[in-house]
């Protein structure tokens, strides 16, 4: 599947695909049966329509926690200037487990990192002692979380 939405390995998604997959982002755990009726196909249709999705990695379904509701205090967006291999980098860090969401940008940034801490402890040490430490990192700037106003992910059929 190509990443760049430009042709020929993008997946082509039909309405009925696009109303499944709106379906499974109000909920997950929604029937096929449901979806069916839903979208006009029977359930064992919305059963291979769901598992060629998935095969094609157009979606995942997985369960989204609330960092703060199972002790994890602290997030913060970090943007990362790199010497040298942006891709290096962003590989290492996304080895780390604190990090959830690792993109390479164009601006003030090479890399946006996003990370979940326990506490102000955990995320000092993550990015002290860690990203710091990583070859190739040349300076951080931590935008540290104070409330979370919006959280979707709808994107792709509306």
């Amino acid at each position: 599947m190509s990443g760049n939405g430009s042709g020929s390995g993008r997946p082509h998604l039909d309405d009925v695909s696009l109303a499944i997959i709106e379906q499974l982002q109000e909920d997950g755990r929604r029937p096929y049966a449901a979806i069916g009726k839903a979208v006009g196909l029977s359930e064992a249709a919305v059963r291979q329509r769901v598992q060629k999705l998935l095969d094609q990695g157009v979606m995942q379904i997985v369960a989204v926690t609330d960092p703060l509701t199972v002790g994890f205090l602290r997030q913060a967006m970090v943007g990362i200037n790199v010497e040298g291999d942006v891709d290096a980098v962003a590989d290492a860090l996304s080895g780390m487990s604190e990090c959830e969401y690792v993109v390479m940008t164009a601006g003030s940034f090479d890399l946006m990192v996003e990370i979940v801490c326990e506490d102000d402890d955990h995320l000092l040490e993550v990015i002290n002692k860690r990203i710091r430490a990583v070859p190739g990192v040349r300076s951080t700037e931590s935008f540290v979380y104070l409330k979370l106003k919006k959280q979707t992910y709808m994107w792709g059929t509306r």
